[in-house]
């Protein structure tokens, strides 16, 4: 059930109020209790799936979370056991009839979830001392260079509902997915339990110049023809500005020359990787007449 969208397990819209919510699960609660469809899978699975959707919904803090990080990111944070604490079962199920009351509710918890619920202090739910708080995700963006060399990036984020900001390090040499953890900014711990973390997910912006592969970097330059064949020399970007290199005469397609040291430190190593010039030779598409002639003569004569 980890990917169950509580909305549509409901069948309500997301912006249902707290009336229509609870009306939807009682409705719900009624037509698949296993007492009305016993040796019925089906109707036990989906007994268990309204509940769930119903102590998320019903609980404006986790209704928030579900709400913000959707229903992916919430089950990273919340463990089922989690999403059942505190859910008051007197109260789920309170004037329903029929079996319905809280204490014959949490003995039917007790067999469809192995026994994990107790009484505690009159009301349903886990019995549980403090508790900490569940760790958040959050994706930013940032530029090749930024991630390469390192940065200092300012976000913004909500936490307990409120909106919070936050000066960053971004380390040198981090990669596309890479995590920074930031302490204590994660949900509220329960009963005086610790705070979670905020985790930061690194999405890192393609550059024009530069390919990354771990701590190498390529980069890509065309020359002339007359150039492969005679030797030049050309200007190359590196992280640390451009650099000139010499090409050799007869040089082959496809050829890389190495910058040793010109590449990226990966974050945890000691020691930067290299740059690689790939030489590509450019044939032009059209020749005008002079430049045909010349060709022809150089064809002629074996080249």
């Amino acid at each position: 059930m980890a990917q169950t969208d509580y909305y549509k397990a409901l069948g309500i819209e997301k912006g249902a109020s707290a009336d229509d919510i609870k009306k939807a699960f009682r409705k719900l609660a009624v037509k698949y209790h296993p007492d009305r469809n016993p040796n019925d899978k089906s109707a036990e699975d989906k007994f268990k799936e309204i509940n769930e959707a119903y102590a998320v919904l019903s609980d404006p803090k986790k209704k928030e979370q579900y709400d913000t990080f959707g229903s992916s990111g919430f089950h990273q944070q919340y463990s089922q056991e989690d999403i059942f604490r505190g859910f008051d079962f007197g109260n789920a199920y309170k004037d329903m009839g029929g079996g319905f009351g809280g204490g014959g509710a949490e003995d039917i918890f007790s067999r469809l979830f192995g026994g994990a619920f107790g009484r505690g202090g009159g009301r349903g739910g886990f019995q549980a001392g403090p508790q900490r708080g569940g760790d958040h995700e959050m994706e930013i963006t940032v530029s090749f260079r930024d991630a390469a060399l390192g940065a200092e990036k300012q976000i913004a984020f909500r936490r307990n509902g409120q909106r919070e900001e936050l000066k960053i390090k971004i380390p040198a040499g981090v990669d596309n997915g890479s995590k920074i953890r930031i302490a204590g900014k994660g949900a509220q711990g329960e009963g005086g339990g610790p705070t979670g973390d905020l985790f930061l997910i690194l999405r890192v912006l393609p550059d024009p110049a530069f390919t990354r592969d771990g701590g190498d970097l390529l980069v890509e330059r065309s020359i002339t023809f007359s150039a492969a064949c005679l030797g030049t020399s050309l200007d190359v970007p590196t992280l640390d500005g451009d650099k000139r290199i010499k090409v050799p005469a007869g040089i082959q397609p496809g050829t890389k020359i190495r910058l040793k040291g010109c590449g990226i430190k990966p974050l945890g190593s000691n020691s930067k990787g290299d740059l690689y010039v790939k030489i590509g030779v450019h044939v032009p598409e059209a020749l005008n007449a002079g430049q045909k002639k010349l060709v022809e003569e150089l064809a002629a004569k074996g080249l």
